[in-house]
């Protein structure tokens, strides 16, 4: 059985079984998703951050008061339908993944023991000249990046076989790669296929996980900043598939920090001379950023955010030349407890100078975790909707929202929520709210 949208004749097929998340990577965010999922399930946690299951949509005028939760609103799979799957560099399960990360209490841990013992990661598409700071042994081997493509595939159906998982997603958690661009081995699917035969340097492990996933029929999505699924043969490989993507980057940290308080400032009008914004982190996240390269991909996506939110070009005299300062530094012993600290210099009427000084105390896998869980969902409700290539839509969680070419990303975080949440009432057939409100004063 399906539900149908009369008005607009969207069809979304039923979550009928068992969804399957297939993660890159099982570090700190991946098994901080995994065992935050399994302890809701168990009635020992509550999903604090995940729009999916604790947010609410308000549907027609104020005085109707109809506003369900999300969850009741469209067909999203349970979490009981969730089953987990892994790649990652290292054979820990994902049970000693997660004493190692450290993020979660061991007794909450250790509470779930058993479900997290049971994922042991397959082995792993990496190469090091894309990550530097990292080496693992628990890695595949081929004779070329096109076949390394077809054992992923094969993972991908022996995964969704002996699980018996009626759908698939598939989310990159795994480590930011070095900086690049896009290259003519990008333009089209015959020369990016050429490229992998080639096992040229043009194609980073993380396309090798995404082309692998697009051709086995499951929806990709981009957590790294990495130069991924956003290149024209994937995209056009997604829409070709009749797949969704999107990416990139999760929005955690000081740069969510960022797109709340810069559209707050924009529309205040109040001017910016300049943002200072430094980090210390000690998990493997910051282990890899250490090195520049990697940096490089982590510092353009973190840069964007405030040129995109304040226009410089429209408010000149406000944010022409405003200085953008971003840093990050590896710090062992913080763990994945990373601090941000920005340093805000803005001015008001007359030109008058002011400050705002922000610290950030955040735990950089709790913020992810509740983003991971949302995308897995929603990624498998668009399929299900029929929709297809990027989903600009779920630009509220990345820091580098994809979108269709020549068309700027939106990144104030408002905005965003507003057209995710109308994207869910198009679907359902509910009117689109704009806030307007005149109806109630006619």
């Amino acid at each position: 059985m399906s539900s149908k949208d009369q008005k607009r004749n969207v069809l979304i097929d039923e979550p009928k079984g068992k969804l399957g998340v297939l993660l890159v990577g099982l570090g700190a965010v991946s098994t901080t998703f995994i065992a935050g999922v399994e302890a809701i399930k168990r009635l020992l946690a509550e999903p604090i951050g995940s729009l999916t299951q604790m947010g609410t949509i308000r549907l027609g005028k104020r005085t109707e008061n109809r506003v369900p939760l999300i969850k009741d609103f469209v067909p999203i799979a349970p979490l009981a339908d969730l089953v987990f799957g892994a790649w990652d560099i290292f054979e820990e399960d994902a049970y000693e993944s997660a004493i190692h990360a450290g993020v979660l209490e061991r007794d909450l841990v250790n509470q779930i023991k058993e479900p997290l013992q049971s994922i042991k990661p397959m082995k792993a598409v990496f190469d090091q000249q894309y990550v530097k700071r990292l080496n693992g042994t628990h890695v595949k081997s081929g004779a070329n990046k096109m076949e390394l493509a077809e054992q992923l595939m094969a993972d991908i159906k022996s995964f969704k076989h002996s699980n018996e998982c009626d759908r698939v997603v598939m989310i990159w958690c795994a480590s930011t790669e070095i900086f690049m661009t896009p290259s003519r081995e990008h333009d089209d699917l015959k020369s990016f296929e050429q490229a992998m035969r080639q096992n040229s340097p043009a194609i980073a492990p993380s396309m090798v996980y995404a082309y692998a996933a697009l051709k086995s029929g499951v929806p990709f999505a981009n957590g790294a900043p990495n130069l991924t699924v956003d290149i024209p043969a994937l995209t056009k490989l997604a829409n070709d598939q009749g797949l969704p993507i999107c990416g990139k980057d999760f929005k955690t940290g000081q740069t969510l920090m960022k797109t709340i308080i810069a559209p707050g400032l924009k529309s205040r009008l109040l001017g910016l001379h300049g943002w200072f914004s430094t980090n210390i982190l000690g998990n493997r996240d910051g282990e890899v950023l250490d090195d520049p390269e990697s940096f490089k991909t982590k510092e353009e996506s973190k840069l964007s955010v405030l040129e995109y939110i304040l226009q410089p070009d429209v408010y000149p005299a406000l944010y022409k030349d405003f200085s953008h300062i971003v840093r990050i530094n590896y710090y062992p012993p913080r763990g994945d407890n990373k601090e941000g600290w920005d340093n805000i210099d803005i001015f008001g009427w007359l030109g008058y100078p002011m400050q705002i000084k922000v610290d950030f105390l955040c735990r950089d896998s709790i913020l992810a975790a509740p983003i991971v869980l949302d995308l897995a969902l929603l990624l498998d409700l668009a399929k299900r909707a029929g929709m297809k290539g990027i989903q600009e839509w779920l630009s509220f969680y990345f820091k580098s929202p994809m979108t269709a070419p020549g068309l700027y990303p939106e990144h104030d975080l408002f905005i965003q929520l507003m057209k995710l949440k109308n994207t869910l009432r198009h679907l359902r057939g509910e009117e689109l709210i704009t806030h307007l409100g005149l109806e109630y004063y006619d």
